[in-house]
Order: C-alpha cells, then structure tokens, then sequence
C-alpha cells in the first residue's frame, strides 16, 4: 500500500511542509452527526468563536440526532447559533433520524454520492459535505477549494492568488491523497 505521504513529498511545493510538519493524519471522528453539526457551528465564523459556540451547545444538549430534534430552539441559540444554523442543526438531526444514518450507513457510497445526499438537507453545502467526507468519514481524496484556508494556503505555496479550477487542477498531482494534501495547504496557511 502506498504511503500518501510519500506521494506529496513528489510534490516540490509540498515536500518541505510534509518534512516540516510530519505525517499527517486523517482521523474521522468517532461520531459522524457530531462532527457535521461541528462543521455547521464553524461555517462562516472564526475558529475561536466556532470553538466557544460549540463548547456552549456541547454543554447544553446531547449532541445526538434525537438530542438536537427535540432540543428547544432557544436553547440552541442560547449556545450561541444564529437561527438560521438552529434550523440547520435540526435539519441535520432530522435526516439522521428519518434515514436512519450511522457511519456505515455511508460506507458503501462514493464521495459524490455522499456530498449528495448531506446537500440535499437545507444548511448542508459543499464545504460542510467536505468537512464531513474528510474528517467525519475519513475519505483520502477531498479538495475542498471553498475553503478559505485552502485558498490562501494554495496562494502561500504558489505566490498568486489561483482561480477555483487552477487550484483543482494543481491538485490533480495529490490524487487520490488530496485531502492529506488539504491538511499540509492549511499548514502552509497557518505557518
């Protein structure tokens, strides 16, 4: 089996990062309902605000399917979402209880079919259907070019600011490993 690793450092942009950084890991989340509504909480907001909010939710429900279904509304805001994420966060809930869906649920269906059927669900688009491939399920090859850290991690590497399509198109090279590829975007970001 190949070592993704070993893959970017073919990479001469991300060869010093992967060096710099280590072996990055994806690890899915234990929960895949927590971890899409943790996507939701942080669509559009920073990462410290993202943190509190969810930490204030965390405490204040059972961060489960039926635990968000039947939370009161304002209980909700009170943790700190907007109302349109409440609504978000309850549709989320809701599909999980209608459909029934646990990790396997998803492991038979390829990334399209599972970006698919999450944005299908009101609140849920790309980016979070990306988040939730990457890091709730684990899925080695997302890209996900909505991402602002991507985008400015993409413009750190490659010195100019790229269209949507020539980030896809340099990330061609990562296949199938692009979303251990994101991890070391978001590094060159942060760094």
């Amino acid at each position: 089996m190949t070592d993704p690793h070993d893959v970017l450092r073919d990479d001469p942009e991300l060869e010093p990062l992967v060096d710099e950084h280590g072996k990055l890991e994806l690890d899915p989340a234990d929960d895949p309902f927590e971890r899409l509504v943790v996507s939701i909480v942080r669509q559009q907001v920073s990462m410290d605000a993202a943190a509190a909010i969810r930490e204030r939710l965390f405490d204040a429900v059972e961060v489960t399917p039926e635990g968000v279904a039947g939370a009161d509304p304002e209980v909700l805001r009170d943790a700190g979402l907007s109302s349109q994420k409440t609504d978000y966060v309850r549709n989320v809930a809701d599909a999980f209880i209608e459909r029934d869906w646990e990790r396997e649920s998803f492991a038979d269906l390829g990334d399209d079919e599972v970006r698919a059927q999450l944005t299908s669900i009101t609140g849920v688009g790309d980016w979070t259907a990306e988040m939730f491939l990457m890091f709730g399920l684990g899925r080695e090859d997302v890209f996900p070019v909505g991402d602002l850290g991507i985008r400015k991690g993409m413009q750190a590497l490659y010195g100019e600011e790229t269209t949507r399509a020539e980030m896809r198109e340099v990330a061609q090279r990562w296949r199938p490993y692009r979303s251990y590829a994101s991890l070391y975007v978001w590094r060159a970001y942060e760094g």
